[in-house]
């Protein structure tokens, strides 16, 4: 496809290079303004970080006072530290949930990823243990951009120009797919147990000592749509990740923050917590860069009595001008009893999908918690039949929704085994009843055009449509 010439002309290197991107001059409530005076309804939050909307003055006039009256930049690796930091971490590990009591804060998700990974290794050493570097994670699953991230996601597609830098030190296990992956008659605690198996038989096939940590989305995000595992999945991983030392590292950089209904989505798993946790996006809701590291008490005290120091840093670590922003988010989201809401809210959103959406005659699953949803497309309902990779379907609901002015998210790309066409609708936790009915009668015209549109163009090329939900 050729090359969009404002796309050829511009100093920034956009991601996309056949698409002219629209200007946004700045943001209302849950919505875009664009250069040329249309709005455009962000259902999406971007990928699942406005979580505030895009106008908050309350955020605005926090970074202007830290501004005025602290310090923009503490370097963390000096003998230095700072009141915005410090009272971020504390809001975050009050109580200390699931003996999660240490923060590391950084920018994005991916080195959020990148610093849990390096902390389970240097636990280990501290351990006596430096033999366990080995990681275990998930097939189709995403943790981040960068080579470390990657190394840990199954995302096929954006793994496969770096294959050469991927880490041997990572295998990869089934996800708790149940709507695909469930067998015929299974029962979801047979399909767990089988999961389980899996899972155990893999560390002892790596071999139980060389083991440092598996890693998981307790709610998947973009690459296997808002999955949840089935009840009592991660239960099992939890006892079986006791059973052999092995550290469980939950990342919470989409679907946490109160996403889900709950501040931790683990909090809904019957689980103590994880020993590692990475959260991000919906940490700062998109007015500054920040991610997060979230570390158990038995991991500081491993530390503390071997060398004494984290073996990890980064220039922009714990910046106070990003911890004063969150800050002020998470004071909103409190204050406003916002993670009860987005429970509440979640409520309805299911409903409108599973009355508006669900019936439409392409619509294979509806999933997710809190405000935080997907809906997979199928050629046929009951065979579960996918959509081949180059008909790009969820691409084109995206487009039309856009035109639409509204702005959802579709899967990023070919993730692996299964094929996965699907949108996102996760808006953001300030979303009103009225917004949530225009945001599902507006995707619901997006995926009615599509639909037609492929109909009629398979029926064109001699390609049966659909009758009653079949070929």
């Amino acid at each position: 496809m050729p090359t969009d010439d404002f796309v050829a002309s511009s100093h920034i290197l956009h991601r996309s290079f056949t698409e002219r991107p629209s200007k946004v001059i700045r943001g209302d409530g849950i919505s875009l303004v664009l250069e040329d005076g249309r709005k455009v309804i962000d259902a999406t939050c971007g990928p699942s970080v406005s979580c505030l909307g895009h106008s908050q003055p309350e955020i605005v006039e926090a970074i202007t006072n830290h501004l005025k009256n602290d310090i923009a930049y503490v370097y963390s690796g000096s003998p230095y530290t700072n009141a915005a930091i410090e009272e971020l971490a504390d809001m975050l590990l009050a109580g200390k949930p699931g003996g999660l009591s240490k923060a590391i804060f950084v920018n994005s998700g991916s080195e959020a990823t990148d610093a849990a990974l390096k902390l389970a290794v240097q636990y280990w050493h501290e351990k006596g243990q430096p033999q366990r570097t080995h990681f275990i994670a998930r097939k189709q699953s995403y943790h981040g951009n960068t080579i470390g991230a990657l190394c840990v996601s199954g995302h096929e597609s954006r793994r496969a120009f770096y294959q050469d830098f991927m880490s041997p030190n990572v295998s990869f296990v089934d996800p708790c797919y149940a709507y695909r992956m469930k067998h015929k008659g299974e029962t979801d605690e047979e399909f767990v147990q089988r999961l389980a198996r899996q899972f155990e038989n893999e560390i002892l096939r790596v071999g139980p000592d060389r083991v440092a940590g598996f890693i998981a989305e307790p709610v998947s995000g973009t690459t296997l749509g808002c999955l949840p595992a089935v009840p009592g999945y991660f239960k099992a991983i939890r006892d079986i990740c006791d059973r052999y030392g092995v550290l469980l590292i939950l990342d919470e950089i989409i679907c946490g923050m109160g996403k889900t209904g709950t501040m931790h989505a683990w909090e809904q798993e019957g689980i103590r917590g994880p020993d590692i946790q990475t959260i991000g996006k919906a940490l700062g809701g998109g007015f500054v860069p920040l991610s997060g590291v979230l570390l158990h008490q038995k991991i500081f005290h491993a530390l503390s009595a071997g060398s004494g120091g984290l073996a990890h840093g980064h220039t922009f670590q714990a910046h106070p001008l990003a911890c004063a922003a969150a800050i002020s988010a998470q004071r909103i989201i409190k204050r406003d009893n916002l993670v009860e809401r987005c429970k509440q809210m979640g409520y309805k959103l299911e409903d409108l999908l599973r009355a508006e959406i669900g019936p439409m005659p392409l619509i294979g699953d509806i999933r997710g918690r809190g405000l935080f949803w997907a809906i997979e497309f199928v050629l046929d309902k009951e065979l579960k039949t996918p959509f081949p990779a180059q008909a790009k379907f969820c691409d084109q609901i995206v487009k039309n929704s856009l035109r639409l002015g509204l702005n959802i998210l579709g899967n990023l790309g070919h993730t692996g085994t299964y094929q996965v066409d699907h949108v996102l609708v996760c808006p953001p936790y300030t979303v009103t009843e009225e917004e949530l009915s225009q945001i599902i009668s507006v995707l619901k015209v997006a995926i009615s055009q599509a639909s037609d549109e492929y109909l009629k163009n398979n029926a064109a090329n001699g390609v049966n449509g659909l009758s009653n939900g079949k070929h």
